[in-house]
C-alpha cells in the first residue's frame, strides 16, 4: 500500500504554487516567498519578545515549545520563553504592538522571516503572534539528519474577519474536553469564532441561577456550569477566539417550555423532544412573562460571554400554535401584524431591546431579516437548495439591506460532503452584484455541526479535517482553490490535528473495536476507506430513526465523508481513461485485488455477531465486482456474456446498505463504460438491452 500512497501525493501535485508546492500550509498565506536554505532545530532553540508578553504569547509559546519538541524529538534546554530579544543564532524574535481585542475587525496579520540563523514575527497585537507561531509549526520538515524550517518569508491577514465554527450541544451534549480540543483545532487552523449552540428542543445546556428551572428539567442533568463556561470563554480568548452563545427561540423552543410551560403558545405538557426534526411548540411573544423571563436569563449570560453579538436563532418557526390560538391572533390584529413574520419581528424587536441594555447586539438565522429589523442585528445565511432557495442568497439580501452578514450555507459539515463541496462554496463570490460598501458588510462565514447524529465518540470525525478546508477559504485569497493541492495538505493536516489532540482517526478503530468485539479489525478498516456515510438528510430522513440516545457507535460512525482510499482510487481512474497510464492501471488493479479478498478476510470475524452480518453485504459486493473487473482491466476486453453479471454486481453496490456508500461508485462506472467503448459495445448500465 505504501506505492500507492505516494502515488496519491503524487497525482495531486499539480497546482498554482510553484516553489511552494512542498509546503503544508493551511490556510495558505497571502504572500510567501521561498528561498534555499534552512534553520536547524537545535537543542540550544530560544524564544525571544521584545516587550512583556501577554497572556495569549506566554501560553501559546509555551504550547508552541512543546509541540516542536514533541514532533520533533529536539530536547530543546530552554522550554519558555524568554524575556527578550536573542541576538545569538538559533532563536525566534517576537515583537509585537498590542494586545489584540476579541472584536470582529481586530487586526490579526503577521510577518514572518526564517533565515538559516534567525526567525523574526512580527505583528500589530498578539494574535497576529499566535497565528504566527500556528504557520511556523505548519513549517516544520525534515531531512535524513534534522529537522528545520524551510527560509521563507511570509505576509499574511485573513480575507474575512469572521472564520466561525458552529457546535450544536443541544442535541447531544458534548463535555468540556471536547470543545477545549476542538478550540486548540479552530485556533491551529486561525479561526476566530466559536459559535456555542445552547439550547433547543432537545435539551436546555447553561446553568441558570435566576432560573434554575431551566437546566434541572431540560437538560437531563447535562449542562455546563457556570464556572466551566466561564473556562470555555477564557480558554477561546486565550488562543483569540470569540465565543458567541445562542438560546433559540421562539421556536425550537420545547426544552425552554418544558421547565416553563406557562410562556407556551400552546396549553399543553411539554417535554423535551427526542427525535430530530421541526416540532410545532413555539414560545408565546405575547406573553409578557416570556420577556421576563427571557430577559433574566439573557442579563445573566451577558455577563458570562463578553463578546459583542448574542444569537437568538430565530429559525425554522412555522407558526402552527400561534395560528391555534386565539388570544395570539387578537394580539395580532389589535396590534396590526398581519403574518406570523410580523409577529416574529415583533418579538425580535422586544430582545433587541433587551440585550441592547446589556452592551449585545442581535445575531440571528436569516429568518429575523425584515423590512422591521434594526441593521444593527448580524444576519446569519443558511438556507440553500434543500430548503428551495438559491444558496446565499439571504445573504446578498442582508448585506443590500444594511446588515453586516455571516454565510453558512454549503458549510454545513453535518450533511456529509466531501471537503471539495464545502471548499468551492465562497462567502464572496467573483459574480456576486454588490457595492464595495456592501460587500464591506459580508464579514465571513461558519461551519456549522449540527449534532443530531454526533456524540463525543464520533463528533471530531464530523469537524476535521473537513473544516480546516474550509477555513482556508475563509482565510486565503479567493484564488487559492485547487482541489487537488487543496486534498493534498488536508492529508498532511489530518495527521497534524489528532497530534493536537482531535481524536477523527483514531475513534475509528475504538467504533471498529467494539463492532467486531476486539476481534481483527483489518477487513472492517479497509472498508471505511471506501464507504461514506449517506449525504445531506438520508441517513436519518424524517428525524425519527435516531433518537438522541440512540446508538451512534454503527458502522458509518466509524466512516468518513472523503474515504481516502476512494480518492485515490478516483484519481487513478481519471489519470488511466484520460492518459491510458499503465502505472495508473497497475494501481488500479492493485486496489481492486485487495478489495476482492476483503470478503474471505472478513468472513473470519462474523460468526456470532449481528451487527457484523449485516454489514456482509457491502463486504461481498465490493468483492465480486472487483473480482470480476480484474480480468478486464488485464485485457482491456469486455464480453457480452460478462456483462449482465458486472451490471447486476454494479447495481448492488450502488444500493446504499448499512447507512453508508460506496465512495468510488462513479468510478466503475466509467470503468465499465470506459471498456465497453473501446471494445464497440452500445451497453447501458440503467438498460436491459444490449447491443453490438
Amino acid at each position: 500500500m505504501k506505492n500507492i500512497i505516494f502515488l496519491f501525493i503524487g497525482l495531486f501535485s499539480i497546482s498554482c504554487f510553484s516553489q511552494s508546492d512542498n509546503l503544508y500550509l493551511m490556510p495558505w498565506p497571502k504572500e510567501i516567498k521561498v528561498h534555499s536554505g534552512n534553520f536547524q532545530i537545535n537543542p540550544d532553540f530560544t524564544i525571544g519578545i521584545n516587550k512583556k508578553p501577554s497572556k495569549r504569547i506566554e501560553i501559546a509559546t509555551t504550547k508552541f515549545l512543546r509541540r516542536l519538541s514533541g514532533r520533533t524529538g529536539v530536547f530543546i534546554e530552554n522550554g519558555f520563553l524568554s524575556k527578550s530579544y536573542s541576538s545569538t543564532n538559533n532563536s525566534l524574535n517576537i515583537s509585537y504592538d498590542s494586545i489584540g481585542k476579541l472584536e470582529i475587525n481586530e487586526d490579526e496579520s503577521y510577518e514572518l522571516s526564517i533565515t538559516n540563523n534567525i526567525i523574526s514575527l512580527k505583528a500589530n497585537t498578539d494574535i497576529g503572534v499566535i497565528y504566527g507561531l500556528e504557520t511556523l509549526l505548519q513549517l516544520v520538515t525534515n531531512n535524513d539528519d534534522f529537522y528545520y524550517f524551510p527560509n521563507v518569508n511570509i505576509k499574511d491577514e485573513p480575507r474575512f474577519t469572521w472564520r466561525g465554527l458552529m457546535i450544536d450541544v443541544a442535541r447531544h451534549f458534548e463535555p468540556v474536553d471536547v470543545l477545549k480540543r476542538n478550540l486548540d483545532a479552530m485556533a491551529s487552523l486561525k479561526m476566530n469564532v466559536f459559535h456555542w449552540h445552547l439550547t433547543d428542543d432537545q435539551g436546555f445546556r447553561i446553568e441558570s441561577k435566576t432560573r434554575p428551572e431551566l437546566h434541572e428539567l431540560a437538560s437531563d442533568g447535562l449542562y455546563y456550569t457556570q464556572e466551566q463556561i466561564k473556562d470555555i470563554v477564557q480558554f477561546a480568548g486565550d488562543r483569540g477566539i470569540r465565543v458567541v452563545p445562542e438560546v433559540d427561540v421562539p421556536g425550537h423552543g420545547t426544552a425552554i417550555l418544558t421547565a416553563f410551560p406557562e410562556i407556551g403558545s400552546k396549553e399543553m405538557t411539554y417535554s423535551i423532544e427526542r427525535n430530530s426534526g421541526i416540532f410545532d411548540p413555539t414560545l408565546d411573544p405575547t406573553n409578557e412573562k416570556t420577556y421576563e423571563i427571557l430577559g433574566d436569563l439573557f442579563g445573566e449570560m451577558a455577563q458570562l460571554f463578553p463578546f459583542k453579538y448574542f444569537h437568538i436563532g430565530g429559525d425554522e418557526n412555522e407558526g402552527k400554535h400561534w395560528d391555534e390560538s386565539e388570544h395570539i391572533q387578537a394580539f395580532m390584529k389589535s396590534h396590526n401584524l398581519k403574518t406570523n413574520h410580523d409577529l416574529q419581528t415583533y418579538f425580535n424587536i422586544r430582545l433587541d431591546k433587551i440585550l441592547s441594555k446589556y452592551g449585545k447586539s442581535v445575531m440571528g438565522w436569516e429568518e429575523i431579516m425584515t423590512d422591521n429589523m434594526p441593521t444593527t442585528a448580524l444576519i446569519h445565511s443558511w438556507r440553500g437548495v434543500n430548503e428551495g432557495t438559491s444558496g446565499g442568497s439571504s445573504l446578498v439580501k442582508a448585506a443590500k439591506k444594511g446588515h453586516e452578514t455571516v454565510l453558512s450555507n454549503g458549510y454545513y459539515i453535518d450533511l456529509m460532503q466531501p471537503a471539495s463541496e464545502h471548499y468551492l462554496v465562497d462567502p464572496m463570490p467573483n459574480s456576486i452584484n454588490l457595492t464595495k460598501e456592501e460587500k464591506s458588510r459580508i464579514l465571513g462565514g461558519e461551519a456549522t455541526m449540527w449534532s443530531e447524529l454526533v456524540t463525543q465518540l464520533n463528533i471530531d470525525s464530523r469537524i476535521w479535517p473537513r473544516t480546516a478546508a474550509i477555513a482556508e477559504r475563509f482565510w486565503s485569497d479567493a484564488s487559492i482553490n485547487d482541489i487537488s493541492s487543496m486534498y493534498k495538505r488536508l492529508h498532511e493536516i489530518s495527521f497534524r490535528l489528532e497530534e493536537l489532540g482531535i481524536t477523527h482517526i483514531r475513534n475509528r478503530d475504538v467504533i471498529l473495536r467494539n463492532i467486531a468485539k476486539n476481534q481483527n479489525i483489518e477487513a472492517l478498516i479497509m472498508l471505511t476507506k471506501i464507504y461514506e456515510p449517506v449525504k445531506i438528510y438520508t441517513r436519518n430522513q424524517g428525524g425519527i430513526e435516531y433518537k438522541t440516545f440512540s446508538p451512534f457507535t454503527l458502522f458509518a460512525d466509524a466512516c468518513t465523508a472523503d474515504a481516502s482510499d476512494g480518492i485515490i482510487f478516483n484519481n487513478l481512474v481519471t489519470n488511466y481513461i484520460s492518459t491510458s497510464n499503465n502505472t495508473s492501471k497497475e494501481e488500479i488493479i492493485y486496489m481492486l485485488n485487495n478489495w476482492a479478498n476483503n470478503y474471505n478476510q472478513f468472513s473470519q470475524i462474523i460468526n456470532n455477531n449481528p451487527i457484523l452480518k449485516s454489514i456482509v453485504p457491502i463486504s461481498k459486493n465490493l468483492s465480486e465486482i472487483s473480482k470480476s473487473l480484474i480480468p478486464i482491466l488485464k485485457t482491456e476486453t469486455i464480453k457480452i456474456k460478462d456483462y449482465e453479471t458486472i451490471k447486476s454486481q454494479y447495481l448492488n453496490l450502488k444500493r446504499p446498505i448499512v447507512d453508508v456508500e460506496f465512495a468510488s461508485l462513479n468510478s466503475i462506472k466509467l470503468l465499465i463504460e470506459h471498456f465497453t467503448n473501446k471494445n464497440k459495445l452500445k451497453l447501458d448500465l440503467n438498460n436491459t438491452q444490449i447491443q453490438q
